[in-house]
């Protein structure tokens, strides 16, 4: 990783970091995000996955337009460190840990994967 990359890495990680504690607080059963990103192709690549405890909590989540409030909070979170989501709604994606355990055995490095393979290379 160059060195651009890791002041990049640190400014994301940073920006979600509060985006998270905020959301542990506000939002029922949201347990924890993380991203993916190919710098190669950032910030298109970048991949920020917002992970619910049960499926139920998740699709809670959804019929009362949460998703709405992580797009927004990510999106302020990342334009303060100067970094532009051109498509939340493509770039930030809603997981459980339920689902994680029912098809991968808990292993979310397997789980992240999929996601790091379907990283755009533009």
């Amino acid at each position: 990783m160059k060195k651009s990359d890791k002041k990049i890495e640190n400014a994301i990680r940073e920006a979600l970091t509060n985006v998270c504690d905020a959301a542990l607080e506000s939002v029922d059963g949201f347990v924890w995000l993380t991203h993916v990103v190919n710098y190669s192709a950032f910030p298109n690549s970048l991949k920020i996955v917002c992970v619910f405890e049960t499926d139920e909590s998740l699709s809670n989540a959804l019929d009362a337009k949460q998703e709405d409030y992580f797009y927004q909070r990510i999106n302020e979170a990342l334009n303060d460190v100067g970094i532009k989501l051109n498509q939340p709604s493509r770039q930030v994606s809603f997981d459980t840990e339920e689902a994680c355990e029912r098809f991968h055995n808990g292993k979310w490095n397997e789980r992240l994967a999929r996601l790091q393979s379907s990283v755009t290379l533009h």
